[in-house]
């Protein structure tokens, strides 16, 4: 097990050289109001925030929060908790999603479900959203708390319309973006807005900082999807093939379909309707055979270039040149 975890110990710690310098001192202050939040004299609750260290990935969404607000001119102690508010969020849907999708690993190591229960995932995320939302409460700022509460709104929203599409292999690009929008790309728009705003940013910037945070969500997710489907376990960290377990319809699998002569098709959809194992091996060779994944790709890339251009209303700055390569680097990944 150490040596998974050291691994993305280095991975992490690399990141944050790399791209996070400039608020590193932020991050470890919001990091700080994470970990003295969850404290508890109940030691299976410290056992399994415990386990959250290792399950936790890069900081993305408490760094899109500081970086808008450096970029915009200052932190104040209201980012610091707004960020550690995000990462509990983002956190609390990770351990739900893993019951959801029936994941083993997360960052290498062992799910909550997996190491304990079901019953200790839920209620373990049940707790992260109250400490974020009581958290987010401490600002004293009413808008904080509305922002954090849609955003957290539209991530739900997102979930259920995805698992009542769940088998439903007519499934359409424009369906799939907005459950793609509402269940990843909502919260990373609303990090930046908050960075925004509580940096006294103007309305122009503040609603084109949260456009960047949208497209980078989008373009997040639809990489995310493909490394469902054609990453390697070992680099990801992850489960992969949760979808294809659970019957959901990504932009590649909708563009296979579409371009599939259709005794492929008819093979394709009985692949994915089918409860055998071992859908991603099945798919591979007419994945390979298809522009199916270059063309999500491509449409990830669409959506970074939008991101990218939505920084124009941003001064010159590191934190500038930060998110833009952020905005790159999110669809050319490995995990």
């Amino acid at each position: 097990m150490s040596e998974p975890v050291t691994q993305l110990s280095a991975n992490r710690a690399q990141l944050l050289a790399e791209f996070f310098s400039p608020i590193a001192a932020d991050l470890a202050r919001a990091e700080q109001i994470f970990q003295e939040e969850l404290q508890s004299d109940v030691p299976f609750i410290r056992e399994l925030v415990d386990h959250l260290a290792h399950y936790r990935g890069k900081q993305l969404r408490p760094a899109l929060l500081l970086l808008t607000a450096r970029a915009c001119g200052q932190v104040t102690p209201a980012h610091h908790t707004l960020a550690a508010v995000v990462e509990m969020i983002h956190t609390a849907t990770l351990v739900h999603d893993d019951v959801l999708d029936g994941a083993d690993l997360r960052r290498h190591v062992p799910t909550v479900h997996a190491r304990w229960n079901n019953s200790a995932s839920v209620l373990l995320g049940d707790l992260l959203f109250t400490h974020a939302f009581y958290l987010a409460s401490t600002t004293g700022s009413a808008e904080a708390c509305r922002l954090i509460g849609e955003a957290t709104n539209r991530v739900c929203a997102g979930e259920l319309q995805q698992i009542g599409e769940r088998g439903n292999l007519a499934l359409g690009e424009e369906t799939y973006y907005s459950i793609i929008r509402g269940k990843t790309a909502e919260l990373t728009a609303c990090c930046c807005r908050l960075g925004a705003v509580f940096a006294g940013a103007e309305p122009q910037v503040v609603a084109n900082l949260e456009r960047y945070g949208l497209e980078l969500g989008i373009a997040f997710q639809i990489a995310d999807d493909v490394l469902d489907l054609v990453g390697l376990e070992k680099n990801v960290g992850k489960s992969l093939g949760t979808d294809l377990e659970q019957r959901k319809l990504t932009l590649p699998l909708i563009r296979l379909l579409k371009v599939a002569e259709p005794e492929t098709a008819v093979v394709i959809r009985g692949v994915l309707a089918s409860s055998e194992n071992h859908k991603r091996e099945k798919l591979a060779p007419m994945l390979a055979r298809s522009d199916a994944v270059a063309y999500a790709t491509q449409r990830a890339q669409r959506h970074a270039e939008h991101a990218c251009e939505a920084l124009a209303c941003l001064p010159d700055s590191p934190c500038k040149e930060i998110l833009h390569l952020l905005a790159q680097r999110v669809v050319h990944r490995s995990a």
